[in-house]
């Protein structure tokens, strides 16, 4: 298993990345972060967010339990200005796993409270929080659904992969599709739970549209009949209306969202050594999005450019930049040294995966300037992440940097850089994979490990770690 992280300079990485055929600019400079950024009427107060981690840590029916609370509180404290709360179901069919939060009448006021938890720790660790942005994820999560399997296309690469909670077989071409009536129901729910978040005091709320779920699945949908399916037109006309029926509805409601500017394709546990290697596929790629339909491994960026257009012009005023899929391709995903359990050795090096999430971010934020972009994909640089950050920010490659792995290790990342200059080296992430390799397990009693991170949370991870290992079949862990 190769390992890669072994830089002790910016200069040692910056070398590597011209040794890779690119440039990663990094500033030790950091005022840009730390200046003010408006999105849509609000004031946010830095340049810095945390992403949307989910802790797997809900109740059964979908509350904020003790770990959601003490992770919000911890954010709320650290310092960033942009908390992007975590994927929260619009339905009990939308989520991925039981533990999964669930916006609805009997739980608004626990993630109301979730909310108040973070932003009275914001206030009394920074002062104020009037220049801090919360908002909630709102997501469907279609084929990845816990207790249903919802497809609302065939995918040949992926199908195979997904599995029919129902039969517990793959799926195949005879698994029928969501009907559009289905469609415009989920749309009523994203509806319904956008009004409950701006009754809970959000101040944005995000149609997440990546990573494979079931709007992000609808950007690939070219083989899909009917109206939500084929052109493009089609196959953004769900979250288009979704988007101007909310604007309609909560005028003074931030309308953001997350999505895929490449997905790739499905990749696997190599045949011949450790490395992944692409699933098998044939050549015109039909089911993605982003991404050359003639070489997976080069972006396509004309559709998901006019997408981020067209949504602007909808009024959505918040974009977040990703890729990949976490449960076929986690390497686009979250560049790591360490694979996760359900994973494979890194089939590139991951610095090259880090700048391609760059190279994204950069290309979206250049195609709708007067809007504010975050930009992903910063956690593999560990210690240099921030360093990276400034850059992309000070040039306008971004406006926005989010993190996400490194903040369960550090969630006190935004303080540490303004009043010690830079990370704490003893809890800076080291793309161990352990927080990954808890979500994935699911022989717990409430049918899924809560997750953080073991190696820099000891005090609490620690013993949820050894819980975990004992339930995994013998040998079978890739965390050093």
């Amino acid at each position: 298993m190769a390992r890669f992280f072994r830089y002790k300079t910016p200069a040692a990485l910056t070398s590597e990345a011209a040794h890779l055929g690119h440039t990663l600019s990094l500033s030790q400079r950091y005022e840009a972060l730390f200046q003010p950024i408006a999105i849509g009427p609000k004031r946010c107060g830095n340049r810095l967010a945390v992403q949307p981690m989910e802790g797997c840590d809900g109740t059964l029916d979908g509350r904020p339990d003790e770990l959601t609370f003490r992770r919000y509180v911890r954010f709320g404290s650290g310092g960033a200005k942009l908390i992007w709360g975590e994927a929260t179901a619009i339905s009990d069919e939308a989520r991925a796993n039981p533990r999964q939060l669930w916006l609805c009448d009997r739980t608004a006021a626990s993630i109301e409270d979730m909310l108040n938890r973070c932003r009275r720790a914001h206030r009394e660790v920074c002062g104020s929080a009037d220049d801090l942005v919360i908002g909630l994820q709102l997501t469907h999560s279609g084929r990845y659904g816990y207790r249903r399997t919802l497809l609302v296309s065939h995918d040949p690469i992926r199908d195979p992969l997904t599995i029919d909670k129902a039969s517990g077989r793959p799926v195949d071409d005879s698994f029928p599709l969501a009907a559009d009536e289905d469609l415009a129901r989920i749309a009523d729910q994203y509806v319904a739970a956008a009004r409950l978040a701006a009754r809970i005091g959000v101040d944005f709320i995000d149609l997440k549209q990546c990573h494979g779920y079931l709007l992000s699945e609808l950007l690939t949908a070219r083989n899909r009949p009917g109206r939500f399916g084929g052109s493009f037109e089609n196959r953004t006309r769900l979250v288009r209306e979704i988007v101007a029926r909310i604007r309609e509805d909560l005028p003074s409601l931030i309308v953001a969202t997350r999505f895929n500017a490449y997905d790739g394709i499905a990749y696997r546990k190599g045949t011949v050594g450790a490395a992944g290697e692409p699933a098998p596929h044939h050549l015109p790629l039909e089911n993605v999005f982003g991404t050359n339909p003639h070489d997976h491994q080069i972006e396509d960026l004309r559709e998901p450019l006019e997408l981020a257009q067209r949504l602007r012009d909808a009024g959505v005023s918040l974009l977040n930049v990703t890729a990949g899929n976490p449960y076929v391709n986690p390497h686009v995903v979250r560049p790591a040294d360490y694979p996760p359990i359900d994973g494979y050795d890194a089939p590139e090096h991951p610095l090259l995966g880090v700048l391609r999430h760059f190279r994204l971010a950069r290309a979206v934020q250049a195609a709708v300037p007067h809007l504010p972009v975050v930009g992903s994909g910063y956690s593999w640089l560990q210690e240099f992440a921030l360093q990276a950050a400034a850059a992309n920010v000070t040039d306008g490659s971004v406006a926005i940097v989010g993190l996400g792995r490194a903040t369960l290790a550090q969630p006190d990342f935004a303080r540490n850089l303004k009043e010690q200059g830079g990370l704490d080296h003893t809890r800076t992430c080291r793309t161990f994979s352990y927080c990954t390799n808890l979500m994935r397990n699911r022989a717990h009693p409430a049918g899924q490990f809560p997750t953080g991170c073991p190696p820099f949370d000891k005090e609490v991870y620690g013993p949820i770690w050894k819980e975990a290992q004992r339930e995994l079949p013998p040998g079978d862990s890739s965390c050093p």
